[in-house]
């Protein structure tokens, strides 16, 4: 979708901080982090949320959430603790309509988060 941010991120068109990437997905850091580490898990194919996902789709669905832990490895914050965030629609504040895990972590999260 060539009007997607993270679809035109995904081909790069438009630069980013890559952490992580597979054949599946791309890891990034987040342009406006939320915490220390804030990192976003992007499916390389273009899903605009869980809503519109189809049970073709379980096998990226499980490598985006694979990735999600994999980055919070890579970044030392899965011992001490780490937030996997999805945020669904506008009601959510999901500000990018193309699915995509929030990674956060290197401090203590406050709980509720919104």
């Amino acid at each position: 979708m060539s009007d997607c941010l993270f679809c035109r991120i995904v081909e790069g068109e438009i630069p980013s901080d890559i952490v992580y990437q597979d054949e599946s997905v791309i890891a990034f850091r987040d342009i406006q982090p939320q915490a220390p580490v804030h990192v976003l898990v992007v499916p390389r194919r273009h899903i605009s949320g869980y809503s519109e996902a189809n049970p073709s789709d379980d096998a990226l669905l499980g490598a985006v959430a694979r990735a999600a832990a994999h980055v919070a490895r890579q970044e030392g914050i899965d011992a001490t603790g780490y937030r996997s965030v999805v945020n669904s629609g506008p009601d959510a504040q999901q500000s990018v309509p193309h699915l995509h895990v929030h990674v956060l972590g290197g401090r203590p999260l406050s709980w509720p988060p919104g």
